[in-house]
């Protein structure tokens, strides 16, 4: 999926809509299991080598439970809003109507929309997916998943400091 910044600027604004599919962008590593394809519906506004491209991203993602590596899948829907400038970011510092950190820079008229994707994808991932709200998590002891079945360890932890007074309770025969 390609921008060209002479076209959009000659049409003023361009719709992209579609399916992209993100197999060799997204990594399959982490915490992010997998992933299905990806809805884009954007609009490109386009005048004198900028791009301002808004819209939405719909994506069926699948991660690791934080608590009892499970998987989990969910629905994002992200907003997207990015500005591109054609240029260097050393000529166009000076200018002060364009904030530094509100606009990319390109270097050319075509480039590649994908990898701005998948960065808004990546941003918007749960940073501590769980299955349920009273997930129960592994054992530490074990590794037994508590949610599909009990476990008998002893996961009592006893402050070294007071270990001591365990023994002074202790019943005296």
């Amino acid at each position: 999926m390609f921008i060209h910044l002479k076209d959009l600027a000659s049409k003023g604004t361009i719709r992209i809509e579609g399916t992209e599919d993100l197999t060799g962008i997204l990594p399959k590593s982490g915490s992010l299991l997998g992933h299905g394809p990806l809805q884009v519906r954007l609009e490109a506004r386009g005048k004198a080598g900028t791009a301002e491209v808004t819209g939405e991203l719909d994506i069926d993602v699948e991660q690791s439970c934080s608590r009892c590596l499970s998987p989990v899948g969910q629905h994002l829907t992200i907003p997207f809003h990015e500005t591109f400038v054609k240029g260097e970011a050393q000529e166009l510092e000076e200018s002060e109507d364009q904030d530094e950190e509100d606009v990319l820079y390109v270097s050319e008229d075509r480039f590649e929309l994908k990898p701005y994707l998948a960065e808004s994808i990546l941003m918007a991932l749960p940073f501590i997916p769980m299955c349920s709200e009273d997930c129960q998590g592994l054992c530490p002891v074990c590794g037994t998943n508590r949610n599909e079945k009990a476990c008998e360890c002893k996961t009592e932890k006893v402050d070294p400091r007071l270990a001591g007074l365990a023994d002074f309770f202790k019943d005296r025969s």
